[in-house]
C-alpha cells in the first residue's frame, strides 16, 4: 500500500448527487441559524466541552469486533425507519452487547437527528461517540465537543480538500478525531491527507442509492496504512465483514441493519455475538 505523498490528486466530481447539494445548501443556512441563538462562547461553558474525548482510532487497532453502531431514525433513501426507538435506550444496548463505537445522527431536516440525541446518549456511554452530520463549518465542531462526540464526520463529496485539511486541524485542537468519508477513488485521492485518522467508504452510490460492498474492496488497496479503514453500508452479514477484514478493514459502521428491527438492540448482540 502506498503513502499519501504517492497518491496522484485529482479534483472532487463535479456530479455530485442534487439531495446532497440540498442538504448541504440547507445547512449553511442551519449552522448560521444556530451561531446567533447559540455562540461559541456559550457552547465553550456546556459540560461536555472540558471532557476528555475517547479515541475510537486506538480502540480499533486491536479488535477483530470492531462494530461502529448506529442510531439513526430516517434517511433520504429509505425514509422512516424507526421513529419510535429510544436513542438512551437503544445506544446504552448497543454498548451492552459489544459496539466499541456507536454513531448518532444529529441532523434534524434530513434524518430526524438532532444534538439532544448525542448529549442524552453520552450521560450513559463510556465508548467513543461519532458525530454524524454534514459538517461543513468550524462551529460544528466546536458543538461536537460540546454535546459529548469522540470523533467528528467529514464527507469528501460536499467539501474541498482544503475545507478537509482545516476542518480536521480545528477538531485536532480540542482532541477529536476525524473520520473522512469517501464514496471512490477520486474523493479519495483528492482528499487525503495526514490530519485525518479513520477512512471510511461508504458502499453506497450518491447517485443511485446502490449498495455494493465491492466499493470497499476495491479502494482498500489505495488507503493508506496510516490510517483506520471503515466500511459503511450494506454491511448486513457475519461473511461480509470476515472478507472485508482481509481486506485490511477494522471498523464496520451498521445502522439500517439494526435500526430496521423492532429491537436494535438486541439486533445488534445476536450480530455481534457470530463475530
Amino acid at each position: 500500500m502506498g503513502s499519501i505523498l504517492s497518491l496522484s490528486l485529482q479534483p472532487n466530481d463535479p456530479k455530485v448527487m442534487n439531495t446532497l447539494e440540498k442538504i448541504i445548501q440547507s445547512k449553511y443556512k442551519e449552522v448560521e441559524e444556530r451561531k446567533m441563538s447559540l455562540p461559541i462562547k456559550k457552547l465553550e461553558k456546556e459540560v461536555f466541552f472540558e471532557r476528555t474525548p475517547i479515541s475510537i482510532k486506538n480502540v480499533l487497532k486491536y479488535t477483530k469486533k470492531g462494530i461502529i453502531a448506529e442510531f439513526k431514525r430516517q434517511s433520504p433513501s429509505k425514509g422512516v425507519i424507526n421513529h419510535q426507538a429510544s436513542v438512551t435506550e437503544v445506544t446504552q444496548g448497543y454498548a451492552k452487547a459489544g459496539a466499541l463505537g456507536i454513531s448518532i445522527l444529529t441532523d434534524l431536516g434530513y434524518f430526524g437527528g438532532s444534538n439532544k440525541d448525542l448529549q442524552n446518549a453520552r450521560l450513559h456511554l463510556e465508548v467513543p461517540i461519532l458525530r454524524k452530520d454534514f459538517i461543513i463549518d468550524e462551529y460544528q465542531i466546536i458543538e461536537a465537543k460540546a454535546i459529548g462526540a469522540d470523533f467528528i464526520l467529514l464527507i469528501a463529496a460536499s467539501l474541498s480538500p482544503k475545507q478537509i485539511k482545516e476542518l480536521a486541524q480545528f477538531a485536532h485542537s480540542l482532541q477529536l478525531e476525524v473520520l473522512m468519508e469517501v464514496h471512490n477513488l477520486i474523493e479519495l485521492q483528492s482528499s487525503l491527507t495526514y490530519e485525518l485518522d479513520l477512512i471510511g467508504v461508504n458502499n453506497r452510490n450518491l447517485k443511485t442509492f446502490d449498495v455494493d460492498i465491492n466499493t470497499s474492496k476495491e479502494l482498500a488497496a489505495h488507503i493508506p496504512n496510516e490510517f483506520i479503514k471503515i466500511s459503511e453500508s450494506g454491511i448486513s452479514e457475519i461473511d461480509n465483514i470476515k472478507i472485508l477484514q482481509s481486506y485490511g478493514y477494522q471498523g464496520f459502521l451498521i445502522g439500517e441493519n439494526f435500526m430496521k428491527t423492532t429491537n436494535p438492540s438486541q439486533a445488534a448482540q445476536d450480530f455481534i455475538a457470530q463475530l
